[in-house]
């Protein structure tokens, strides 16, 4: 399968998050920060689709860019070795790494992931954020949904923080790949039901709390279908949108029956938790 890297120079990190924003909009599988340089990762035929739009914002945006072929076999191994752990300070400490970083330290919630170039590695404000929540939520004995699972990082922090079951979704084949992969690493398969598809494979299935960290237009696009999904009472975490986006989210959210409860704010990003009335 090939990709596309765009390579974008910005200015430090606010500039790097502001574009991670923007192409949100657009079917970005990754993101890579380096010193001065984002890189963007997009399968080429999507690519091809939404190549002059991307362009176009980006003119406007008055950054300078350039657009590589690569092949996924070839530039994925340079991402797993440039991986580095990522460490969560909140209430339930937690460690994100790959399988060769250093374990936990005890009383330290261990979570070991594939990246494999899949959304959720950690290092993004919005995967440390939705993390955070989950680790000081109530997710004991309950099942949820991990809505766009990447590599399954939220599903794996909400099991090891005492959920009972997990159901695990992405659109993207190697995202799944990444998320079965993730699970198994980090003990939790047997509590992991991975799908690949959209918010239509789940069904009519009833969930006692969401975790979904997407992008503000998918969100609000699947509003109705989250609150169909929550059980009376339960929950939807959300994030991937800026601050200056929370309240056109809130507004779709209380459209479908769900009440903001509270809100997170890091680097400008939002983490947004809404109850089912």
């Amino acid at each position: 399968m090939e990709y596309v890297e765009l390579n974008i120079s910005v200015s430090g990190d606010e500039q790097s998050e502001i574009m991670m924003a923007l192409l949100a909009d657009y079917p970005f599988e990754a993101f890579d920060e380096q010193q001065g340089e984002l890189r963007a990762y997009i399968q080429t035929p999507e690519w091809t689709q939404c190549r002059k739009l991307v362009e176009s914002m980006l003119v406007e945006q008055g950054v300078e860019f350039a657009a590589l072929e690569v092949e996924q076999q070839n530039w994925n191994q340079e991402w797993e070795s440039g991986f580095e752990a990522v460490d969560v300070d909140c209430a339930r400490p937690i460690r994100i790494r790959a399988s060769h970083h250093e374990a936990a330290a005890e009383g330290v919630i261990d979570v070991i992931i594939a990246p494999r170039m899949s959304f959720g590695t950690g290092h993004h404000t919005t995967t440390a954020l939705m993390s955070a929540t989950i680790a000081e939520s109530d997710v004991e004995r309950k099942r949820g949904l991990d809505m766009g699972c990447g590599t399954g990082v939220l599903a794996i922090v909400a099991l090891k923080c005492g959920a009972e079951s997990m159901v695990a979704v992405d659109i993207d084949d190697w995202a799944c790949e990444s998320c079965r992969d993730s699970v198994e690493l980090s003990g939790v398969s047997e509590r992991v039901d991975i799908r690949c598809g959209s918010i239509d494979v789940v069904g009519d299935e009833k969930f006692d709390f969401i975790l979904a960290n997407i992008n503000r237009n998918i969100l609000q696009s699947m509003m109705a279908e989250f609150a169909a999904a929550l059980n009376g009472g339960g929950w939807i975490a959300m994030s991937g949108f800026l601050e200056e986006d929370a309240e056109a989210v809130a507004q779709s959210a209380a459209e479908q029956g769900l009440k903001c409860e509270s809100q997170r704010v890091k680097d400008g990003w939002v983490v947004m938790v809404c109850k089912k009335l």
